[in-house]
C-alpha cells in the first residue's frame, strides 16, 4: 500500500496554508463554505477552514516538505534515533572503561571470587569456565594498563560524540550532517567487514548492511559528492520547489 506522505504529516502536525499576493492565484487557493473562508495546504493540497498561515508574495511562500521529501525526511530521522541510541550506548560503555580503570584490583578480586562460585556449576554441565573465550578475554582486560583503559575510554567518548552531532543534525535534515554521516560511515565498514571474517552474527550483518543502505542512500539522494549533478542540481531542486510551491497546489502550469 502506498504511503500518502502529505496527508499522513497534515493529520499529525496540521495544514500549512498561504494567502499570496497574485490576484488568480489567490482566488484558486481560496474557498468560501458555508462555515466560512477555507484555504487550500500548501503540503496536502486539502482546503482548510480559517486564516490563512501567512502571506505576501507567491515566490515567497514557504517551502513545505511534500511527497518524496517528506520520505527522505522519515528516513533520515529513522537514521538520527539510530545514531542516537548508538551513541548513548557508547557513552555508558565509556563511562564502563572509565570505572573499570579506576578500581580494576578490586573487579579482578570480585571477578575470581565469583568465578570459583560458579566453576563447579557450569562442570556439572560439562563447560569449562577457565578454557571459555569470555572468561579468557574478561582476564585479558585486567592486564591493561591504566593509561590504556582510559584512553580507550577516551576514543570511545569521542566516537559517542560524533554519533551523536549526526543524529541532531539528520533530524533536522541538515546538509553538512549528511556529508557527516555519510564520511564517518563509510570510514568504519572495512572494519566491520574485518570483524565478520573473525566471528560472524546476524546482528553484525544487520548493521553492515544498514551503514552501506545509508551510505548510499544519502549520498545518491542528497547528490553528495557531486553525485547526480551536484550541490547545483540539489539547490537548484529546492529552489525549483519553493517557487513552484503556490502554483502547484493552486493547479496552476507553469
Amino acid at each position: 500500500m502506498k504511503i500518502d506522505w502529505d496527508r499522513r504529516t497534515c493529520a499529525r502536525r496540521g495544514h500549512v496554508t498561504y494567502a499570496p499576493d497574485e490576484a488568480v492565484l489567490r482566488d484558486r487557493l481560496r474557498a468560501e463554505t458555508g462555515l466560512g473562508e477555507a484555504w487550500r495546504c500548501l503540503r496536502c493540497g486539502d482546503f482548510a477552514l480559517g486564516d490563512p498561515h501567512g502571506s505576501g508574495p507567491a515566490v515567497e511562500a514557504p517551502l513545505v516538505p511534500r511527497g518524496t521529501v517528506l520520505r527522505d525526511l522519515f528516513v533520515l530521522r529513522f537514521l538520527a534515533v539510530e545514531r542516537a541510541v548508538r551513541g548513548v550506548f557508547i557513552v555508558l560503555v565509556a563511562v564502563a572503561v572509565w570505572r573499570f580503570s579506576n578500581s580494576q584490583d578490586a573487579v579482578r578480586r570480585l571477578f575470581d571470587e565469583y568465578l570459583d562460585v560458579f566453576r563447579p556449576v557450569f562442570r556439572h554441565f560439562h563447560y569449562d569456565l577457565d578454557h571459555s573465550p569470555v572468561v579468557g578475554t574478561i582476564q585479558k582486560t585486567f592486564g591493561y594498563r591504566h593509561s590504556t583503559l582510559l584512553l580507550v575510554a577516551a576514543l570511545l567518548l569521542a566516537y559517542a560524540l560524533v554519533e551523536i552531532v549526526e543524529a541532531v543534525g539528520l533530524w533536522y535534515a541538515r546538509r553538512w550532517a549528511e556529508y557527516l554521516t555519510v564520511v564517518a560511515t563509510a570510514a568504519f565498514l572495512p572494519l566491520e567487514v574485518y570483524e565478520l571474517t573473525e566471528h560472524l552474527s546476524w546482528l553484525k550483518v544487520a548493521t553492515l548492511v544498514l551503514n552501506i543502505l545509508a551510505v548510499l542512500y544519502i549520498a545518491l539522494t542528497k547528490r553528495l559528492f557531486g553525485l547526480r549533478g551536484g550541490r547545483r542540481a540539489f539547490e537548484a531542486e529546492r529552489q525549483s520547489a519553493s517557487l513552484l510551491e503556490v502554483e502547484e497546489s493552486a493547479g496552476v502550469l507553469v
